[in-house]
């Protein structure tokens, strides 16, 4: 009976279970780092999401704000100024640098006939912007006095910081005429009651942005205030 040599036999079989191994290392490593970008910009797009909410709750609180009389320096309304604000600008001519790339993500906006209400002074007091009709925010700023101030340790809320400051957000509105209203409960009109009225309806566009427009989400909502 003739023994065949096996010598090397466990060598090879180490080499063939080695490249096995290396490959599937090389795999879960590809697949891993593929799955933490995805959770990346997932998460980029959820927060950017978030902008954007904040993006319109800004602009109803604007609308309020002109509605009931713009708060003066000493905190009290200034009344002689409360009112429906109107359509008086133009974004499209020409279109306004900094609030074009959330104008135009807005595909059912007429870019020739639309305008858009008068916007917040501009918060640059050397600014040549007469009539703005945009507002522009830093979502970090927009949340640091209330959540990552008190939260997070001095190192996680720089981070947190760092992070927020990539993302801002923008909106502007637009009078689109008047629709039925109903006050309940207390109105802002004394003696009002619960029954039908004419109000003044308006749209409010919303983005909220990531990096230099890197991601642009952009949002709408529609207010109805009492005429």
């Amino acid at each position: 009976m003739i023994k065949k040599n096996e010598k090397g036999f466990a060598l090879v079989l180490s080499l063939v279970l080695l490249m096995a191994m290396s490959l599937m290392g090389g795999a879960l490593i590809v697949i891993s780092a593929s799955d933490h970008q995805s959770n990346n910009i997932s998460d980029e797009y959820q927060q950017t999401f978030y902008v954007a909410e904040t993006a319109l709750i800004e602009g109803e609180k604007y609308l309020l704000n002109q509605f009931k009389g713009p708060y003066k320096t000493d905190g009290n309304r200034d009344l002689s100024k409360r009112g429906l604000p109107s359509n008086n600008a133009s974004v499209t001519n020409p279109p306004h640098a900094d609030v074009s790339s959330c104008f135009n993500s807005f595909s059912d906006v007429d870019r020739v006939t639309f305008k858009a209400v008068k916007g917040p002074p501009p918060t640059n007091p050397t600014s040549t912007a007469k009539q703005v009709v945009y507002h522009e925010g830093s979502y970090k700023d927009f949340i640091s006095n209330n959540i990552i101030n008190h939260d997070l340790d001095s190192a996680d809320r720089t981070k947190e910081q760092n992070r927020l400051s990539k993302f801002k957000y923008q909106y502007f509105l637009t009078q689109i005429g008047p629709a039925p209203f109903k006050g309940t409960g207390e109105s802002i009109k004394a003696g009002a009651t619960d029954t039908g009225k004419d109000g003044m309806a308006y749209r409010i566009f919303g983005c909220g942005i990531f990096g230099d427009d890197k991601i642009i989400v952009p949002l709408e909502s529609i207010m109805v205030l009492p005429r």
